[in-house]
C-alpha cells in the first residue's frame, strides 16, 4: 500500500493557509514559499513548482511529491492529474496519497484524461474551488509581483469541450484579463503544448491563446502532456525566435506517468530536452525576472537551470 506523505508538513509543505495565493509572498520569511536575502525588498521572490501528468499505479508520483514535500511554494499541477480517466475514485486511490499532501497550496488545470469523466467531474470535485469555474476551468491570481494565469485546454483534442480558439469566450477572457493586470511579470499555464517534439507534438489548436499570451507580454508558459522535458528558446505568435519578447514555453510531463522520450528530432527553437527523468520544475519569481531550476527525483541526474527576465 501506497503511504500518505504525512510527514511532509514537518518540512515545509506549509501553503498559504487558506489566503488567496497572491499573499503568498513575504519578505524575510519563507510562508509563502519567498524570501528577502538582505531584508531590503530587493531580493523578495515567490516560489512556484510545477509538473503534469502525475497520479497512477506507477511508484513515480511519490518520488516527485517528495520532492514538493520539501520545498515551501505555490503547486501548478499542469494536467492529467489522475490516471487514466480523472474520476474522484482515481484521484482519492492515486493522487490523494501523494501530490494530495499539496492540496492547499495547489492551483490546477486539467488536462485530457481529466476529461475523461464527464465535465471533468472528478476533478473539479476534488480541487472544489481551488480549480475554478466547472463551466470554465481558467481563472487568474497574483503572486508575489506575477500575474499567473491558468487556461483550460481540456479533451482529448484540445479544447474539444472548453472552446479556445479566436474570438472563444476563453481567449477573449484572456485578452481582457492581460489588459487589466498591473502585475510587470506574467506566467501562464495548461496542459496541451502548443511547440513540442514529443510524441504528441506541438498543437496548433492551441494557437489563438498562445498569440493572445505573446501580444499581451507574456513571459513564460508552462504546459505538460507530453511526458517528457523540454524548453523551448523565446518564440513570437508566429513561431519564430524572439529573444525581446518571446514567451519561454516549458513542456514539464514528468510528475510521474510513464516517460516516453523522443522519437523525432528537436525543434529548430528547442532549447534543452529529456525524455528519461521524472521531476519537478522550481521557478523563483522575482519582481523583474524569473529563475528556474529542474529538479530531478532521487537517483536521477539530468537538471535545466536559468533566468527568464521579464519584458
Amino acid at each position: 500500500m501506497r503511504a500518505s506523505i504525512l510527514w511532509c508538513a514537518l518540512v515545509a509543505c506549509h501553503g498559504a493557509g487558506g489566503r488567496d495565493p497572491g499573499d503568498d509572498t513575504e519578505p524575510g520569511g519563507d510562508a509563502g514559499g519567498g524570501g528577502d536575502i538582505d531584508g531590503s525588498g530587493a531580493d523578495e521572490f515567490a516560489v512556484v513548482l510545477a509538473a503534469g501528468d502525475i497520479a497512477s499505479s506507477d511508484p513515480f508520483d511519490a518520488d516527485t511529491a517528495a520532492l514538493v514535500a520539501a520545498r515551501p511554494g505555490t503547486v501548478l499541477v499542469l494536467g492529467d492529474n489522475a490516471y487514466s480517466d480523472g474520476a474522484f475514485d482515481e484521484f482519492m486511490a492515486f493522487y490523494e496519497p501523494t501530490w494530495g499532501a499539496f492540496k492547499d497550496r495547489t492551483r490546477p488545470v486539467p488536462g485530457n484524461h481529466d476529461y475523461r469523466t464527464t465535465n471533468a467531474a472528478g476533478y473539479f470535485k476534488y480541487f472544489g474551488e481551488a480549480a475554478g469555474d466547472p463551466s470554465k476551468g481558467y481563472y487568474s491570481y497574483d503572486l508575489g509581483n506575477w500575474h499567473l494565469i491558468a487556461l483550460n485546454t481540456n479533451g482529448e483534442d484540445a479544447c474539444d469541450r472548453i472552446a479556445c480558439g479566436a474570438g472563444s469566450a476563453q481567449e477573449q477572457w484572456l485578452r481582457a484579463d492581460l489588459a487589466a493586470s498591473t502585475k510587470p511579470c506574467t506566467l501562464a499555464y495548461w496542459h496541451h503544448p502548443r511547440w513540442s517534439s514529443g510524441s504528441h507534438g506541438s498543437d496548433v489548436t492551441v494557437d489563438a491563446l498562445w498569440r493572445a499570451l505573446h501580444e499581451g507580454g507574456v513571459e513564460i508558459a508552462l504546459v505538460g502532456h507530453d511526458h517528457d522535458y523540454e524548453r523551448m528558446q523565446p518564440i513570437d505568435g508566429d513561431g519564430a525566435l524572439d529573444e525581446a519578447t518571446g514567451l519561454v514555453e516549458i513542456v514539464v510531463g514528468t510528475g510521474g506517468r510513464d516517460l516516453r522520450g523522443f522519437d523525432d528530432p528537436p525543434l529548430a527553437l528547442t532549447a534543452k530536452r529529456d525524455g528519461e527523468t521524472w521531476g519537478v520544475l522550481q521557478l523563483k519569481l522575482f519582481a523583474d525576472r524569473a529563475e528556474y531550476e529542474f529538479v530531478p527525483i532521487a537517483g536521477q541526474t539530468f537538471t535545466d537551470t536559468g533566468v527568464i527576465t521579464c519584458h
